[in-house]
């Protein structure tokens, strides 16, 4: 017998701390509810988790940007239904303006209501926000990013929703003056190619564009120092032929004329800056205003003769025109044009909603789905781990108790020492 190597002993205590170091990873992994707790309890499965673990993550983040995303149309909805509103009344006064029942000092009065909601339209496109972002300004172009993953965006543009945007704008009002001649009786006059005609359609006089004048046959009655008369422009005479002014017809705003960016209102050359409301909005260079934005607009275009666009002169972006029968007709066609842009815009709008909507619920889905395998991989199984736990603790038990009588049986010596 030999007692210097208990084999027996030292193979019991090896036992003893497998089985110990098997109960101490059960408690762990009962008590935090994990499987895996570091990378040795499984490396692969750690990196799929970890993996996963993001994906849920990003998904349910992009799930949180996507309602972000309908609350932004929302706000930009809200404030296009009130533009919807406001135009609905700007074509129902065009069409009671449209009635010879009023008199000059009717539509006068409808002019000024047309005005003033023209502006409001306007300040609704300047000032309708999401978190400081500008919505019907022209300015929003953005990506919601409705994925976990780079890439897996959606894109939306809102247009420019303020009266010029919409073609509301017509006319500029560029000059005012005496008339050489008190030929014309007061009233409003339309430039028709080179012929001059009153409300009823008359021809009372025409346009000489070599000397820019109007003529009641070869008599000069108003001579133009400023305007270009374009087709469709108003001459307005008062103070029973005494007084002229001029509303020259502005183009169609577009991508290359940039007339979209001058709101009503009154404009002043001083040196060359451009005053709107007493702010400054852009400089004046050779022919040609260079608005803050950097965008250029022509002389030509607001209807000015060549250089006459200067230091100390003003002119008058007018909104929708219901001044005379044929203008507020004219504007009728104008406001139901704008209004099929607005709920073009509107529909893009819901249809960008409508597919964050379904966007939201297959990300909440698949971030269950994905949280889901991740639990199975990740998670412990109590039930299994308590089973695992119990044998762990009985082999235990054991070995302590088999490591005692190992330590006992080399005492037999001492009987042979008897």
């Amino acid at each position: 017998m030999r007692i210097n190597n208990n084999m027996m002993a030292m193979n019991a205590n090896r036992q003893l701390g497998i089985n110990n170091n098997g109960t101490a990873k059960s408690l762990e992994k009962l008590s935090s509810g994990f499987k895996i707790n570091r990378a040795g309890d499984d490396a692969a499965g750690l990196a799929i988790s970890e993996k996963m673990r993001g994906q849920i993550r990003g998904l349910n983040m992009a799930s949180k940007n996507a309602q972000d995303g309908i609350s932004l149309i929302q706000t930009a909805e809200g404030g296009l239904n009130e533009t919807h509103a406001i135009l609905q009344r700007m074509r129902e006064l065009a069409v009671q303006s449209a009635n010879d029942t009023n008199v000059e000092i009717d539509r006068g009065a409808i002019q000024d209501e047309m005005n003033q909601l023209v502006a409001e339209l306007d300040r609704i496109s300047d000032t309708t926000e999401f978190n400081t972002q500008g919505l019907l300004d022209g300015g929003f172009k953005g990506k919601f990013q409705i994925g976990a993953n780079e890439g897996q965006n959606v894109e939306l543009q809102i247009g420019k929703m303020n009266s010029t945007s919409l073609g509301l704008v017509t006319t500029n009002s560029i000059e005012n003056g005496d008339t050489a001649n008190a030929l014309l009786a007061d009233g409003i006059y339309t430039l028709d190619g080179t012929n001059i005609k009153d409300t009823k359609g008359n021809v009372v006089a025409t346009f000489d564009s070599d000397n820019n004048a109007i003529k009641v046959d070869d008599t000069v009655v108003v001579t133009l120092e400023k305007a270009a008369l374009a087709n469709g422009a108003q001459i307005t005479i008062s103070d029973k032929g005494a007084k002229f002014d001029v509303k020259n017809t502005l183009a169609e705003a577009d991508g290359t004329n940039n007339l979209g960016e001058l709101a009503p209102g009154k404009y002043e050359i001083k040196d060359t800056s451009v005053i709107k409301d007493g702010k400054l909005i852009g400089k004046l260079e050779t022919n040609v205003i260079t608005l803050e934005n950097g965008k250029k607009i022509k002389e030509a275009d607001l209807g000015f003769q060549e250089g006459k666009l200067k230091d100390g002169v003003s002119f008058t972006i007018n909104g929708s025109d219901v001044s005379t029968r044929s203008a507020a007709e004219g504007s009728i066609t104008t406001i139901n044009k704008a209004i099929e842009k607005v709920s073009t815009e509107r529909s893009k709008l819901g249809a960008m909603q409508n597919r964050l909507e379904h966007t939201i619920k297959n990300l909440d889905t698949s971030a269950e789905n994905l949280q889901a395998a991740e639990s199975r991989i990740r998670d412990v199984d109590m039930a299994k781990e308590m089973m695992e736990f119990t044998k762990q603790n009985i082999l235990q038990q054991a070995s302590t108790a088999m490591l005692a009588q190992a330590n006992s049986l080399p005492q037999g010596v001492l009987q042979l020492l008897r």
